[in-house]
Parts: structure tokens; C-alpha cells; sequence
């Protein structure tokens, strides 16, 4: 078994699918679900995706064995201040975060050297726009990248009980190290988030807005997806990832200042040039990736 008792801090869509993916693989114990929430970790409980709850982050995990941070970013610090002195020797810690390099940054002030020796980053790349522990789907990681982005110091053990929880979910591992995860996530998957929150909130904001998004169709719905994702999560992501995000903001405004100069010269040359270059890359990613295409992150 691989863990008798996991804490899941935060059940939420992500939080609440592994814990069903770990007690469909019969992996662990008891599940214990850790929220602010009281009537969200109720839901959780009524819909058995946890088998107890708690408010209280330091009494919940005094016995746990595998801890998972599946909380908003920002509340990462708080809450391993609140646990630091309750986490038992031995404990695995690990998380879903998005962006590795605050995490990270939050457990080294916080955390012993001893628990950092335990603490094993990871990030699924796997969700849905939606949110909440209602959307829970112990399928949610299958065929799903995974990234573990351990510690320099991080124990082998640790390590390797983490790389099997993921792969009871039937997820796909993959190793690299914390910049390279935050550098890649902010062009492939933040990036992407702040088009489409940016580009429904110009729409929304003007004048004729309900005419726009009245005859708005299938294009501008798969492009907007993303913009009905969780906003506090995407709000902790960006200040996380900032300075990734911002180097790769930059480098989109480039390039539609290239497009804007195309079409206001009327360069059908470059306008051509550009897109057929754009739709070649997109082609070769699906046809690479074809499981790809309907991934949220």
C-alpha cells in the first residue's frame, strides 16, 4: 500500500481526482481532505472522495504518511508553517502546483532539512476548466503527463514513492528541473490562460459587447475555453511565475506588433508567411501529440 493515511490539502477538482484515482488503485487507507471550506469538504465526504475531513491543517496531518498540497499557490507558505511542526518523521510531501519555483522557494524558508529531504514537487498536466471537488474524475491523470521536479537533496525513496503514486493513476512521468518546468509551463500553459482571460475581458468591456458575443461561434469558444478556469488559481500563478510569464508576454506583444504592421501595410506576403508557418507548427504538434489537443493546461 502506499500510503495508509493521506492528507490531501485542498479538494478541489485536482486534489479530489487523485484522491479517487489512489482508492479505485487501492493505494491508500484512510484519506483525510484539509480545507477552509467546511461545506466543500462536506461535498467531498458525500461524495466519497475523502473519508474524513478536517479545518485544522496541523492536527489533520500528526498521522498522515503521504501529505499532498493541492491548495491555491499562495497558500503554500501559510500552510507549511502551519504543519511544519506536526509532520511526523518520514512523511512524503509533495504538490500539484503549476509553478515549482515558489514552492520551492516557500518550503526551503519554512520547512527542516529533514522534511525538504522528503518534499517531492510535482505538477500534473491534466485538468478542466472547471473547478470544484463535484468535477472529480479518478480518470482525470490517465495518459497524462506528470512532472517530478525533485530537490537536489530529495531522498531517493521519497522520490520513488512519489513516482508510484502518480503512475497508480495511470499518469506519464517525466523528470526536469524547476527552472526548465517554469520556463516551459509559462510559454505552453500560462501563457495560453492570459490570451483568453485577456481577450474576454477586451470583448466584455466594450460598448457592444452583447452583440459581439452574440454572434460569437465555435472558434471563439474552443479559443476562450480556458477562460472559464479558476481565477485565484490563475491569479497565484502569474505573481508565482511572473518573471517567466513576463519574458514570454513580451515576447507575444513582438509578435503582434509584427502582424498589426503586416496588416496595416497590407503585406499579404508576410501575412502569409506567418500564418502558413503557425498552421504547419500547430499540424506537426497534433500529428506528434495527438492526445494533446484537448488538454486544459
Amino acid at each position: 500500500m502506499l500510503a495508509d493515511r493521506l492528507a490531501i490539502i485542498g479538494v478541489g477538482m485536482i486534489g479530489g481526482s487523485l484522491a479517487r484515482a489512489l482508492k479505485n488503485a487501492g493505494a491508500c487507507g484512510r484519506v483525510t481532505g484539509i480545507g477552509r471550506s467546511r461545506e466543500n469538504l462536506q461535498r467531498a465526504l458525500d461524495l466519497g472522495v475523502i473519508d474524513e475531513s478536517s479545518v485544522d491543517v496541523a492536527a489533520a496531518v500528526a498521522d498522515a504518511d503521504l501529505i499532498v498540497l493541492a491548495s491555491p499557490l499562495a497558500t503554500t507558505e501559510p500552510l507549511l508553517k502551519a504543519m511544519r511542526d506536526s509532520i511526523r518523521e518520514g512523511t512524503i510531501l509533495t504538490d500539484v502546483g503549476s509553478a515549482k519555483g515558489c514552492v520551492v522557494d516557500a518550503a526551503r524558508r519554512v520547512l527542516k532539512k529533514e522534511q525538504l529531504r522528503n518534499l517531492v514537487p510535482g505538477h500534473p498536466i491534466a485538468g478542466k476548466e472547471k473547478s470544484g471537488v463535484e468535477h472529480a474524475s479518478p480518470d482525470l491523470f490517465v495518459d497524462h503527463l506528470v512532472i517530478i521536479t525533485p530537490l537536489p537533496e530529495t531522498d531517493p525513496e521519497a522520490l520513488q514513492r512519489v513516482r508510484r503514486m502518480w503512475e497508480l493513476t495511470g499518469a506519464r512521468l517525466v523528470e526536469m528541473d524547476i527552472q526548465t518546468h517554469d520556463s516551459l509551463l509559462a510559454a505552453t500553459s500560462h501563457l495560453p490562460h492570459m490570451l483568453a482571460y485577456a481577450l474576454v475581458d477586451c470583448l466584455a468591456n466594450m460598448q457592444e459587447s452583447e452583440e459581439i458575443f452574440r454572434y460569437a461561434a465555435g472558434g471563439f469558444a474552443d479559443f476562450t475555453r480556458i477562460a472559464s478556469s479558476n481565477p485565484e488559481m490563475w491569479h497565484d500563478i502569474c505573481l508565482c511565475n511572473r518573471d517567466n510569464l513576463i519574458v514570454m508576454l513580451d515576447r507575444f506583444r513582438d509578435h503582434l506588433d509584427e502582424l498589426r504592421t503586416a496588416i496595416t501595410r497590407n503585406d499579404s506576403r508576410l501575412l502569409l508567411e506567418i500564418f502558413t508557418r503557425a498552421k504547419q507548427a500547430r499540424d506537426d504538434f497534433i500529428r506528434h501529440y495527438p492526445g494533446r489537443n484537448n488538454d486544459p493546461e
